[in-house]
């Protein structure tokens, strides 16, 4: 039996009995991830050296007094900033940049005394929704290898689920945690906006970009969000709230909660296997003492036109910076700045960047700012408001995370517009800030289907509460995937 097939919790108590040492989490990470990673190809960069001097000192200074993440090992996505160790979003234009500074969540786990295993692949500025556009390699899903494991934090998801690391810490756009989470089988939170600090994760929509935790179970869910979160005067979107004892939280008591079901979610699109699936969660959770209505979010099937336009809007603002002149690829062979400009970007981004940074320039151009972005900025504020309406009467939304299982490598890559619908179920959270967890609630053809819990601003102790008692009636998340 894997180490990494043992809670948080039960680790930490044999670290504190003696019977078991931090090098002994990082020497069996690093074993299983060149037993399998060839395969997963989950992991760009490891960290072996250092990660092994930090278990060595972890050792050294073990005590009773020590959280309950010491000495876990953790993988962290590609676009978080992590010093001395290659930071690239997948990408060409940083294939070779080491970072300066950590990132607030990196500095908050070295707080938490994690150790970092290394850094984990993704689609290319965090730009797509099942790993394919990363510039250096596939990611592939633990479940069946000739699927995708979702995206953008699909090496996150991955290398959790095939038991590479503990944890690990993906960003969210419009479902980049969540959907990966759902094809994988393991448990990926969404915090609301402004929940973790954003200082040092690598721009790609500024007001929907998220940090947030991917594991196996709930609970462990629970205490990395805890590790993570809390204001940062380094990030102005960071929100000072007090950040609850999310564990305290898992109480399994769900008795007279207030679920709202939205019929757009269950409705065309959505294949009949997941749809059932999610129908057979709700049941669990009304034997469990719970209450269900079906509501409408009338709104959200603006969510995804709106969404493209406000992120690429964003994203091309944001991606100005990389131009070939203070850091990051540089053309060899540019004849003055203006053809330096072009030819960097030209060789440096992906097509699916490219695509979006057109995209979002198109519409900020003059002439087409009010048609385009303003208008999908009052839509947005539309979505906000169906949210509002139903946490007035509910405590939680509960739908499908995605509409179909993961879908097979290649299937759907010449073809954008599919590739985009993949995230419609995930994308109006992001729109509203709202948080929301995916957890794994049964199998097709071997493949996992997640379930998506909704709950209001800073209410993601109510969200571990039924996410918890969903997966302590379940066993669903036991099922391990076969490699």
């Amino acid at each position: 039996m894997s180490l990494f097939d043992h809670k948080v919790s039960d680790l930490h108590e044999l670290l504190h009995k003696k019977e078991l040492k931090v090098s002994d989490l990082v020497d069996e990470s690093y074993k299983r991830i060149a037993e399998v990673d060839d395969k997963v190809q989950a992991f760009l960069t490891l960290d072996e050296e250092r990660a092994r001097q930090a278990a060595k000192a972890l050792d050294d200074k073990l005590d009773a007094t020590k959280g309950l993440l010491y000495g876990m090992p953790i993988g962290v996505k590609d676009n978080i900033v992590t010093k001395g160790l290659r930071t690239t979003c997948a990408s060409k234009i940083l294939e070779n940049f080491d970072p300066i500074y950590d990132a607030t969540v990196v500095q908050k786990l070295q707080q938490a005394e994690t150790v970092t295993i290394g850094k984990l692949n993704m689609d290319e500025f965090a730009m797509g929704s099942s790993n394919e556009n990363s510039r250096f390699q596939k990611t592939r899903n633990p479940w069946n290898l000739d699927r995708v494991p979702g995206g953008s934090s699909g090496g996150s998801a991955a290398s959790v689920a095939a038991g590479e690391v503990l944890f690990s810490l993906g960003s969210d756009t419009g479902g980049s945690i969540r959907q990966p989470a759902a094809f994988c089988g393991v448990v990926g939170m969404k915090p609301t906006y402004g929940r973790v600090s954003r200082f040092g994760l690598v721009a790609f929509a500024s007001s929907l970009d998220q940090i947030g935790p991917i594991t196996r179970t709930v609970e462990d869910n629970a205490y990395l969000l805890q590790a993570i979160s809390g204001l940062d005067p380094m990030d102005s979107t960071s929100a000072n709230v007090d950040v609850p004892n999310f564990v305290s939280a898992l109480t399994g008591d769900v008795k007279g909660l207030k679920i709202a079901v939205p019929k757009e979610y269950l409705g065309e699109g959505v294949q009949e296997s997941v749809r059932q699936s999610v129908l057979d969660a709700i049941k669990v959770l009304e034997g469990l003492g719970a209450e269900w209505e079906e509501v409408s979010l009338p709104h959200s099937k603006y969510a995804l036109a709106a969404y493209y336009l406000i992120s690429s809007s964003e994203a091309s603002a944001n991606l100005a910076r990389f131009d070939g002149v203070r850091y990051g690829y540089r053309t060899p062979d540019a004849e003055n700045l203006l053809d330096l400009y072009k030819k960097t970007r030209a060789e440096g981004f992906g097509e699916e960047v490219k695509r979006r940074i057109m995209l979002g320039t198109f519409a900020l151009s003059s002439g087409y700012y009010d048609a385009y972005y303003k208008k999908a900025q009052k839509v947005r504020t539309l979505i906000k408001q169906d949210f509002e309406n139903v946490f007035e009467k509910y405590d939680v939304i509960i739908g499908p995370t995605t509409p179909t299982p993961a879908f097979k490598i290649g299937e759907n890559i010449d073809d954008p517009l599919t590739m985009y619908v993949n995230d419609i179920l995930t994308i109006p959270m992001n729109l509203a800030g709202v948080p929301g967890i995916s957890v794994p609630c049964g199998f097709e053809g071997g493949l996992p289907l997640g379930l998506q819990i909704i709950g209001k601003h800073f209410d993601e102790a109510t969200i571990y509460r039924v996410a918890h008692a969903f997966e302590q009636a379940t066993d669903h998340h036991k099922k391990k995937p076969q490699l």
